[in-house]
């Protein structure tokens, strides 16, 4: 069977027909979870799930999974044998022809499921997990969890504040956004403050405001803002901002890295202008699925800042992070020296 999307699954859930192999896997990792979770439910069945329900993980052995795999139900039609996070870059040849012989010879009554709460991996560029899944759409079901667009967050966002009895405007939920990210995880807990806070002062709607004061901004929202004090010649903010930094004990590379993207954003979206075509054009460039309000920033901070800017502030960022790896001089100071020299680049003047 081919590999389906997140409705497709549901459909088979809700039908029953769970016999067979399923991988789950994806980059929403909650969305990994919460499926994996129904598929083993319904796959294990209500009857004596401690003996229907056996669960695994990257440590036990492919022995242990195949007899577990090989037993027949204990007093029900069907169960359930999931593996979690199953690292095939990891295993060797004879362990994997060992896994997809037990694929090839499990039975019917077994719903085989491979899931992956916290492990990412790249089939294109790895030639086991392009084998893996090419046998695993062979024989039985894969389902990708693909990052959601800024629409399909906001409509979460929107849905999760009706369902606790708030109202969350678009303005606002981009601004949720904007400081928190895309996971959805992340984005559900802050919405579960939010609206707690609201109704517990007899409010409805979530304010601007109140995201302001209750969600705690991401290292990558907080280097945004600096990166933005930075193009506009902002010393005081830019100074202040680092210092934010340095208190939350972020790695300065790690700091240098999000500058980078915040940077690259810019020269991206300079260019598409300066080509004739709109922001969004810069799309194409990089993977902006899900994080397109980032291309708007963009636009908007890097406004009357020139490609040549750009060019060079990319330069002294790319010195900044070969200096913080190579460099025994104090990251403290390497860091306001950049800070120093970006702000003076962004005036057009050599540091």
């Amino acid at each position: 069977m081919p590999t389906v999307d997140e409705m497709g699954l549901k459909k088979q859930i809700a039908s029953g027909e769970l016999g067979g192999l399923f991988v789950v896997a994806g980059e929403e990792k909650l969305l990994v979870k919460r499926l994996a979770r129904q598929l083993i439910k319904r796959g294990a069945g209500e009857a004596f799930p401690e003996f229907n329900d056996q669960a695994f993980t990257d440590e036990s052995s492919l022995d242990s999974v195949g007899d577990a795999a090989q037993a027949l139900p204990f007093f029900s039609d069907r169960k359930c044998v999931s593996v979690a996070d199953f690292d095939v870059e990891t295993k060797n040849s004879q362990d994997l022809d060992k896994l997809y012989e037990l694929w090839e010879l499990s039975p019917e009554t077994t719903t085989l499921v491979f899931w992956y709460p916290t492990l990412d991996f790249d089939s294109k560029r790895s030639s086991k997990w392009k084998k893996f899944l090419k046998e695993a759409e062979t024989r039985g079901t894969v389902v990708f969890c693909e990052r959601r667009s800024q629409s399909e967050l906001l409509r979460y966002l929107s849905r999760e504040a009706e369902k606790a009895g708030c109202v969350l405007s678009r303005q606002n939920g981009l601004k949720l956004l904007e400081y928190v990210g895309q996971d959805l995880t992340s984005l559900g807990n802050e919405m579960e403050k939010l609206c707690a806070f609201a109704l517990g002062r007899g409010e409805l709607e979530i304010s601007g405001e109140m995201i302001e004061e209750l969600v705690a901004k991401s290292m990558e929202t907080t280097v945004f803002l600096l990166a933005k004090a930075l193009v506009a010649g902002e010393y005081e903010k830019a100074y202040t901002l680092l210092d934010t930094l340095f208190y939350q004990r972020e790695e300065p590379i790690a700091i240098v890295g999000a500058l980078g993207a915040s940077y690259l954003d810019m020269y991206r979206v300079r260019a598409a202008l300066e080509s004739g075509q709109t922001y969004e054009a810069a799309a194409q460039y990089g993977d902006y699925k899900g994080k397109d309000f980032r291309l708007r920033n963009a636009q908007r901070n890097g406004r009357g800042v020139s490609q040549q800017v750009l060019r060079e502030s990319l330069h002294l960022l790319l010195d900044a992070g070969l200096a913080l790896k190579g460099s025994r001089l104090d990251q403290r100071i390497v860091m306001e020296e950049l800070v120093a020299k970006l702000l003076l680049a962004a005036r057009g003047e050599r540091s």
